[in-house]
């Protein structure tokens, strides 16, 4: 119930603040399931797009909102999850490689003097004959000798140790979360949803490059309507570092749905859904 008042009441504000006229100049609202890309200007283009559809679309309609903007205080995670029923998108950010560690080299320790050679003194003993049989024998041979004279065998050598375990391998890392699950989830739910294919704002009047995700959801979901639209002026209804709103009119205009050709490739397709949003900014 909370919700859905907070809903009129913002519903009410943007429309007495910008108008939040509604322009359907290439086809007319109709509760189908729908992909709406907009130009992107503003972080009010969400709610302006939002408020300039009918009650009846709006129900079944998510528009999409960057997490890091839209969900960074508890107002605005409440408003867009509980009122704009919004589908949050996380914005790539690149982060730079973490240095490599550094290893200390500890300084030279200088060598200890050697200590002074210990002096043996002459044995009076008499040497070992070295015309014993064995003296200079094999291995084979003396052990031969041992056992004749009833000597103790000598001791085996130490087995060999076990082969060292090799190292694990590094895990790889884990896959990059794909931004578009968030969007194919909705779409698989039947909802419409309003994406805006820039994928940030522009501030020339002109839309930038559309990014592929559009053209990703075209042809994974090629039975829902791809509908174009136009957003005016609500850029200039709260400039950048203003915190005040200013009245000014605002439009959405819709233009005639497209759909992607049989054997059409990404690139083309996306300069000529570009093209028709921008179509719509004179009509």
């Amino acid at each position: 119930m909370l919700a859905k008042l907070t809903g009129w009441l913002l519903l009410g504000i943007v429309r007495l603040l910008t108008g939040a006229q509604a322009r359907w100049y290439g086809c007319p609202p109709k509760a189908e399931q729908r992909i709406y890309f907009a130009n992107h200007q503003s972080h009010a283009d969400l709610v302006m797009i939002w408020a300039a559809l009918p009650e009846e679309l709006r129900s079944i309609t998510r528009p999409i909102a960057a997490r890091d903007y839209w969900a960074n205080t508890p107002v605005k995670r409440w408003i867009t999850t509980e009122v704009f029923n919004a589908v949050y998108v996380e914005r790539a950010a690149t982060t730079a490689p973490a240095p490599a560690a550094s290893v200390e080299v500890p300084p030279p320790v200088a060598a200890e003097p050697a200590p002074p050679a210990e002096r043996i003194e002459p044995s009076m003993e008499p040497l070992l004959p070295m015309s014993l049989p064995f003296a200079d024998a094999s291995a084979e041979v003396l052990r031969e000798a041992q056992g004749q004279l009833d000597l103790p065998a000598p001791p085996p050598p130490p087995p060999a140790p076990p082969p060292a375990a090799p190292e694990p391998e590094a895990a790889a890392a884990a896959p990059a979360a794909d931004p578009l699950a968030p969007l194919i989830e909705a779409l698989r739910s039947g909802d419409s949803i309003i994406i805006f294919p820039e994928g940030t704002r522009g501030h020339t009047g002109e839309p930038q490059k559309f990014k592929s995700g559009l053209y990703a959801l075209a042809t994974m979901f090629p039975e829902v309507v791809l509908v174009p639209a136009w957003i005016d002026n609500v850029q200039r209804v709260m400039p950048k570092g203003e915190i005040v709103p200013v009245p000014i009119l605002c439009s959405v205009t819709f233009g005639a749905p497209i759909r992607v050709e049989e054997g059409e490739e990404r690139r083309p397709f996306l300069d000529r859904a570009r093209a028709a949003v921008i179509a719509l900014r004179d009509v």
